[in-house]
């Protein structure tokens, strides 16, 4: 593959995926260990505000000596050109904004559940899972096209009109969601408060986005951290005096709101600089080209959610609570390996640039997979002896009778990761357009299998089946990785 991945012949042509350290993919340079023809000059910053976390620099520390002996001791790269550069006010801030953002389902249907029960926490965990899934609509893949539009080809103002048309649609899709089930007037306003919250959420990201493109990712952190709090409190306050589930929602959306109008908003207007005129035609752009990365993220998460869907009906709603409160553990471990990985993608897309390292590339993709591997036993390990005497505990509920469940959850976190890491991969390589078919594929199974285990085996179903639908799209991913390799080696 012949030149830097990230740039541009045109204007035109559509900017490349860089997937860096957190949860929001393609940090901006130089902080996040792009390399830029053009250096950038930055303030002055004292020097503990310079030194990366020892975590980080623990983690940089594996990959180089990884590298180097998978290449005989020789890094024809700079070493200090690649790691992550993050100031300890970035790491901190972002890392506590998406602790925040991870941390905000387990810590709302924990409190759900202390006060009104494991059923009705069943009910607002369903509400949540169709929120979560729908925001996949709202943010529509744009956010990573987004912070890698370095030398502003699209105006904010393009970026702002694209978010508010998908957040519209989302609250439309989950209107008619709720009318296609015949939720009740209870039901169907949990779900219309969380689906604000969650249209919020989308709407506020298009604002941290900004502020991450424009070098200022710390903001973006604290943003996301408010505004998780904010809605929490609010939640939690509101479900405390009215017992009302749909009425707590609805404060939790509000919470969102006020954090939105009075930090995000103000923060990017204050701290970036002016935008250029919206375009329709660059509005239209958005749309196209973002549409392949919504499409691969949005059935990604589909498959995730089929287990839950197929529950809705065929159980009690007390059972959402317990399917989810068991794949927190899974979702960790897809955390911690992204933390691994993702700061290092743009180092693995420079040394993939150099022909004569293609055959020792796959080694650094096995490396990966061992040591989410060993995470995911880490993670069995933990929930074994402490984990699930300590969710019992969180959540007021006996989870030992699920233990052989939770580990099965454990197993399908380990599968996630790598699926997680193989598409990133991929994108390296610059083939994703060739594994969206498998997506649809794996949904085409996952929907079948779950049907059926849950109606044979009820909660267990649930989790096995997604343990299933997952190994069913790594195989697919694993065998289109070795194609993709294969015809690269033969020069197609």
């Amino acid at each position: 593959m012949p030149g830097s991945p990230f740039k541009r012949k045109n204007r035109n042509e559509p900017i490349p995926v860089r997937t860096v350290a957190g949860a929001q993919p393609g940090a901006r340079a130089p902080r996040y260990g792009v390399v830029t023809s053009k250096k950038r000059k930055s303030p002055q910053k004292s020097e503990s505000d310079r030194e990366a976390s020892l975590l980080t620099r623990v983690v940089n520390d594996w990959w180089n000596r990884l590298i180097a002996a998978v290449f005989g001791g020789k890094l024809s790269e700079q070493t200090e050109q690649y790691l992550a550069h993050q100031t300890k006010r970035d790491y901190i801030c972002n890392t506590i904004g998406q602790a925040a953002w991870g941390m905000l389902f387990p810590a709302l249907t924990m409190v759900a559940t202390w006060f009104v029960g494991a059923e009705q926490a069943g009910l607002f965990s369903m509400a949540f899972t169709v929120g979560t899934l729908l925001l996949f609509l709202a943010n529509y893949g744009v956010r990573t096209y987004q912070v890698s539009d370095l030398d502003d080809m699209r105006s904010f103002l393009d970026y702002q009109i694209n978010r508010f048309l998908t957040c519209a649609a989302m609250l439309v899709v989950g209107w008619l969601w709720c009318q296609f089930r015949g939720y009740d007037a209870y039901m169907f306003s949990i779900c219309m408060g969380v689906l604000v919250f969650r249209a919020v959420d989308g709407l506020a990201d298009v604002y941290e986005g900004r502020l991450q493109q424009k070098d200022k990712l710390y903001l973006a952190g604290l943003s996301q951290a408010a505004r998780c709090l904010l809605g929490l409190v609010a939640f939690a306050l509101v479900l405390l005096v009215t017992r009302n589930l749909a009425i707590a929602s609805f404060a939790m959306a509000i919470g969102a709101v006020a954090s939105l109008v009075l930090l995000t908003v103000p923060l990017a207007y204050f701290e970036t600089e002016k935008s250029m005129p919206a375009t329709l035609r660059g509005v239209k752009e958005l749309f196209v080209e973002c549409f392949p990365l919504f499409l691969a993220l949005f059935l990604y998460n589909l498959i995730d959610s089929v287990p839950k869907f197929a529950m809705e009906g065929a159980l009690s709603y007390d059972n959402q609570l317990y399917y989810n409160a068991m794949y927190f553990p899974a979702h960790s471990i897809l955390m911690m390996a992204g933390f691994i990985y993702k700061p290092q993608l743009v180092r693995l897309a420079r040394i993939w640039e150099d022909p004569e390292k293609h055959r020792r590339f796959d080694l650094l993709v096995l490396a990966m997979v061992g040591v989410i591997a060993l995470v995911t036993g880490a993670m069995a390990l933990i929930m074994g002896t402490v984990g699930i005497p300590l969710m019992s505990f969180m959540y007021g509920l006996d989870f030992e009778k699920f233990r052989g469940l939770c580990l099965v959850m454990v197993a399908t976190g380990g599968v996630c990761a790598c699926i997680d890491f193989l598409y990133q991969i991929v994108t390296v390589l610059r083939a994703q357009g060739d594994v969206s078919k498998l997506y649809l594929i794996a949904f085409a199974f996952s929907v079948p299998v779950a049907m059926l285990l849950v109606n044979f085996a009820g909660l267990a179903g649930a989790v096995v089946g997604s343990l299933v639908s997952m190994a069913i799209l790594l195989t697919l991913l694993v065998m289109e990785y070795f194609g993709i390799r294969r015809r690269m080696s033969r020069g197609y």
